[in-house]
């Protein structure tokens, strides 16, 4: 019999515990409190409540709900005493039917992995999707994590604990995220495309106007007329643009705007901007499905350059939009010296229609944002979904100290001028000036000294400098104070500098209005509402100039790594972006 969510709510808290009893391993303590929470307004809720506990449990708690788990394909597994839910997972995973070398390694590892830290190694081996993750992948990982340090893999493994526990809450109620599986689906589908040179290597990359390139735009086109779209083309810099038109059209049809790009860094990761694409994508289907027409269309873009990985032109996709696609562009050349005009021509784009594409922001009611969230913050909080606050200004410099190369055996400490000192002192202080600011970043990515050798006390520093804040305000602040600073220290140091900024860009704040839709829907599903800036750049961020926009966040898995081929999400996640961009999409276009 399937289990209802208001049967729980609804039981004796004896009842309700038995019905949440083995969602965690041996832990029903779990359970016992969770219950008292009632009523739950959503699985999503429940899910929430009961990883809640888990967080605010004693470490001791926490170390005996690990140790309660089984080591992977171990001898619990071998002597058929594992847990219905574990050994169903362990099977799922095909766990059971590992080769003789499979299991030695396996066996190997659990014993590495526990002498080190304790406890066995925890994996959610049902995978993002809950369908399973297959035995290579969970090697590789089981090979990535023993490395790590006690403290991330204490808190990984509560993490991936409450992964397990949601894919048995899935199974007890019967819950099956159907919308986030064809998400994670066309993911997949998309990302068999990537460039020459790295497709062979199993890395995904897709820069701009590649045969890649190409083939995810036609692939996004005919999703978009399979799904339901009035219309669909490719604009003249490659944007893919779909219409769902809203129920009255003539010349005052209004339009929300929405969507992301679909271009990658190199040896990137299958979520970062497709995420925004697919999402409303999904919701515009499921409008057409019913017949649903809103007082406003719907433009969803697949923006197709916004990384600037094979021309220097960082949202070019949006860009063209505000009519600022910049002609010199045009003249810049790739690695193999192709030039984006010829780039363009191969592509059969008519450069002609650049201008035609600006839009005229009195068209439009608004533009919106999903995107994964790029960094450690949803992952390490057990919430699925943020909401955006700003998108984070930025500065960014060149800089070159000069001090006076000299003997590093025969110069005395207190007699040297030492470029590198300086710029370590400037290091030291932009870490401790940026960690007194909320949400404020500094950065020194960049770190080189010029013919350095081993006994000669450096006379040349050039390093970078990038200064981020969700305020302008903040990071003007930020920005003075630190070159301030870098101007006492070489003086002090007997040492000159050379600055040079290299980026501008301004701050995104996000729109009241639309900023508050993104909460109601994320309060609708259930879930505690968190607020947070993006340290990230996004299409939003150059739609903002001339349309309020807000973004929406989903939790990324692997400590939110992104640019990176460990970037994921869960389909359970993205359901409820889903189900939180229809909530938003009915309640504002309406």
């Amino acid at each position: 019999m399937t289990l209802q969510l208001n049967d729980l709510n609804q039981a004796s808290a004896q009842d309700a515990r038995e019905m949440l009893k083995g969602i965690y391993e041996h832990s029903d303590w779990i359970a016992e409190q969770a219950v008292l929470e009632r009523p739950f307004k959503s699985i999503a809720g429940l899910k929430l409540v009961m990883a809640r506990v888990v967080s605010n449990a004693s470490r001791e708690l926490k170390l005996s709900l690990l140790r309660a788990h089984p080591e992977l394909a171990g001898k619990a597994m071998i002597n058929n005493a594992l847990t219905a839910e574990s050994k169903n997972e362990q099977t799922q995973s095909g766990l059971t039917h590992c080769s003789e070398q499979e299991f030695a390694l396996i066996h190997k590892l659990n014993a590495e992995y526990n002498e080190k830290f304790g406890w066995p190694f925890i994996l959610a081996v049902r995978g993002p999707r809950g369908t399973g993750l297959s035995r290579q992948q969970i090697i590789s990982t089981f090979e990535r994590r023993v490395r790590e340090t006690t403290q991330f893999e204490f808190e990984e493994c509560l993490r991936q604990v409450n992964r397990i526990a949601e894919i048995r809450i899935n199974d007890k109620f019967s819950y099956t995220p159907t919308l986030g599986n064809e998400l994670w689906d066309w993911h997949e589908e998309l990302a068999l495309h990537s460039d020459t040179g790295f497709k062979e290597n199993n890395q995904l990359t897709v820069t701009y106007l590649t045969q890649a390139h190409l083939n995810c735009a036609k692939d996004i086109k005919q999703l978009m007329i399979k799904c339901g779209f009035d219309s669909v083309h490719i604009d003249a810099v490659g944007n893919v643009v779909g219409r769902y038109l809203g129920r009255n059209v003539d010349s005052n049809s209004t339009y929300l705007m929405t969507g992301s790009h679909y271009d990658t860094v190199r040896n990137g990761g299958k979520y970062d901007g497709r995420l925004g694409i697919f999402t409303p994508i999904m919701c515009v289907r499921e409008l057409s499905r019913s017949g649903t027409r809103l007082k406003h269309g719907i433009e969803v873009v697949a923006f197709a350059e916004e990384e600037g990985q094979r021309y220097s032109a960082t949202f070019l996709g949006s860009a063209a939009l505000l009519g600022e696609f910049k002609p010199e562009w045009l003249t810049q050349s790739d690695s193999e010296g192709i030039s984006m005009l010829d780039a363009m021509k191969n592509a059969h784009l008519d450069i002609s229609g650049i201008a035609d594409i600006k839009r005229d922001p009195n068209k439009y009611i608004g533009f919106v944002e999903v995107h994964i969230e790029q960094g450690p913050v949803l992952n390490e909080l057990g919430l699925p979904l943020g909401v955006v606050t700003s998108i984070n200004g930025s500065s960014r410099f060149l800089v070159e100290i000069t001090g006076t190369p000299a003997h590093a055996g025969t110069t005395p400490m207190n007699r040297r001028h030492d470029a590198l000192c300086a710029a370590s002192e400037l290091a030291l202080y932009l870490e401790k000036r940026a960690l007194s600011e909320d949400h404020c970043v500094a950065t020194i990515g960049q770190m080189q000294v010029p013919n350095g050798s081993i006994n000669v006390i450096p006379g040349c520093v050039k390093f970078s400098l990038d200064i981020r804040a969700p305020l302008d305000t903040q990071k003007d602040r930020l920005v003075g104070d630190i070159l301030e600073h870098l101007k006492e220290i070489c003086l002090n140091r007997g040492v000159r500098f050379t600055l040079k900024e290299t980026l501008r860009v301004s701050a995104a704040p996000s729109s009241a209005q639309w900023q508050s839709h993104w909460e109601s829907a994320v309060k609708a599903l259930g879930l505690e509402v968190h607020k947070m800036p993006s340290g990230a750049g996004h299409d939003a961020m150059k739609i903002h100039e001339v349309l309020p926009q807000a973004m929406l966040f989903v939790r990324g898995e692997n400590s939110g790594i992104s640019h990176n081929p460990l970037e994921s999400t869960t389909s359970d996640d993205m359901q409820l972006c889903v189900q939180a961009f229809m909530h938003l999409i009915l309640a504002a276009c309406a």
